[in-house]
């Protein structure tokens, strides 16, 4: 076995009874922690002020005569406040840095029985961040045992993996977050699950600004909010959510609503304006669609977000303001630096934690828990609850998870079709007769409607090659590519691709078919869906 180190405090108050023959009827920490048969201590490195060193003394000889192996090693360090936190843990970290520690030669325990509350904190986290490469020790007088007999001893490792108990609760703890932040929806979309628990992750670990990017509907403005619920349940904040449509926000006033103004400032200023920064102190501002706002806007958003200052419209002085920034875009603001319509430095402070919300067309698989979801919300916006009978739900749902299905609005078509299907449903049954004109009636909306997405050859083909390609063939490529990409395999793609003509064949082979098509392209499934 290593030898065992401990470090600790002298007890002031507790070890303070090393005078006169009494003291051996008294439990006393530091002397009583050398004493246990099974805890061998080689060295005791004991920290104290200059004041005690005459009771460190007394304890030092009492140690050699109940525990001689125990080599003591006496370290004077004096505080001008012991209850001072900033001044205790700067010296502590001080001593942590200059130690010589081996853990490969020598186990290390930290005793945080004795010293002051503030000291006991301090060593915790010294020890949680791993200055100090050891385990935490507590001490306590037995119950029951002989007064001045050594007690008992608790050993804490700071590692959770070791706590089946404290490990599963905080298992718990982040999946009830997380299911939080997805407005209790159990999603079955393995890449958005990951990526709903590294948002969880940091957004309660981080105020740095986080970016939501994601084509319309896909659920940008319910996350921010959520995410700043989330914050506030935690009690990190205790401001507003204020959230801003910046495509809202033109001309001169975008300054004065985004700033505030005093009054006088321009023409029809009769009042002063805190503006939506200053509303947001303590709290959350989500600037939605961030990408349209003006270059002045953006430099005058940095600053803030850096200094949390700025100056209103007509004023001498700044204003301050800490919020949190959140910030949603369906556009490419890499693209947008590239052209001058997006600052590059406030897209690098965005940048930091920037997370891609996947469309519903690309969430397949979450499409029928989001439609217990918003049937839910129905009920409770209208008070009258709606549901499908079986046949009903099976022919919503078939169509729904299909590659005809494009949904171009995301969840939001998807909330505004529920809402339509529960409407007109007879006595709060959805029923065959309603799913089918609410398919028919998302056929028409979706007509000539496309997805808020970029064109799906670009990534597939080079420019001579789509050069090359007739306006034509193009439609139908592009068409056929997207079916694909919603498509689990080249079979299923292939039978919706070929439904009709399929029907006139004796035998059909539509994997086939589909392979020869993309092939005529130099395409094949792997590099069309990018498995």
């Amino acid at each position: 076995m290593k030898p065992l180190t401990v470090i600790g405090f002298l007890g002031s108050t507790l070890d303070a009874s090393a005078f006169g023959p009494s003291r051996w009827n008294k439990w006393r920490p530091t002397v009583g922690l050398t004493m246990h048969e099974d805890l061998r201590v080689d060295r005791l490195i004991l920290l104290h002020g200059t004041v005690h060193s005459r009771l460190g003394e007394y304890v030092t000889q009492d140690i050699a005569s109940v525990s001689p192996e125990t080599t003591v090693d006496r370290r004077t360090l004096d505080f001008d406040n012991p209850w001072d936190f900033e001044e205790v843990y700067g010296k502590l970290l001080d001593f942590a840095r200059a130690e010589p520690f081996d853990p490969e030669t020598e186990d290390y325990l930290i005793h945080i029985t004795t010293g002051t509350h503030v000291a006991q904190i301090c060593w915790f986290l010294l020890t949680e961040a791993r200055y100090l490469p050891g385990r935490l020790l507590q001490t306590q007088p037995a119950r029951g045992g002989p007064p001045g007999g050594p007690g008992t001893w608790t050993m804490i490792d700071l590692d959770l993996s070791r706590y089946d108990s404290i490990a599963t609760r905080f298992a718990a703890d982040r999946a009830e977050s997380a299911s939080f932040l997805k407005s209790g929806i159990e999603t079955r979309n393995a890449a958005f699950n990951r990526m709903i628990d590294e948002i969880e992750q940091v957004a309660l670990r981080s105020k740095a600004p986080m970016l939501l990017m994601g084509p319309t509907g896909a659920g940008k403005s319910r996350l921010a909010r959520r995410i700043y619920e989330l914050k506030r349940l935690k009690h990190q904040i205790s401001g507003p959510f204020v959230e801003v449509n910046c495509a809202t926000l033109k001309g001169d006033s975008a300054m004065s609503a985004l700033f505030g103004h005093r009054k006088g400032a321009f023409t029809g200023a009769a009042a002063d304006r805190p503006g939506l920064l200053r509303t947001a102190d303590k709290g959350v501002l989500f600037l939605d669609e961030i990408g349209e706002l003006g270059l002045d806007e953006q430099a005058m958003i940095l600053r803030a977000i850096e200094d949390k200052r700025f100056l209103p419209v007509g004023a001498d002085t700044e204003a301050q303001s800490d919020f949190q920034l959140l910030a949603g875009t369906n556009r490419d603001l890499g693209a947008a630096v590239a052209t001058g319509a997006f600052r590059d430095d406030l897209y690098a402070r965005l940048n930091l934690w920037t997370f891609a919300l996947p469309g519903l067309a690309d969430r397949r698989e979450d499409i029928e828990p989001n439609l217990v979801y918003e049937l839910d919300r129905f009920a409770e916006r209208e008070g009258d609850r709606a549901s499908f009978n079986k046949e009903a739900r099976e022919r919503y749902l078939a169509f729904a998870m299909s590659p005809e299905a494009s949904w171009p609005g995301n969840f939001r078509d998807l909330a505004a079709s529920v809402t339509r299907m529960a409407t007109l449903s007879p006595k709060g049954r959805i029923d065959l007769n309603c799913v089918d004109m609410e398919i028919d009636r998302l056929r028409r909306l979706w007509s000539g409607r496309t997805a808020d997405s970029p064109d799906v050859l670009a990534p597939l083909l080079d420019a001579h090659a789509l050069a090359g390609i007739d306006p034509f063939d193009r439609v139908q490529l592009a068409e056929t590519i997207r079916v694909c990409q919603a498509s689990r395999s080249l079979s299923e793609a292939g039978r919706y691709l070929f439904s009709a003509s399929r029907t006139r064949k004796a035998k059909t082979n539509d994997a086939d078919r589909l392979r020869k098509y993309l092939a005529r392209f130099d395409l094949d499934w792997g590099i069309v869906t990018g498995t």
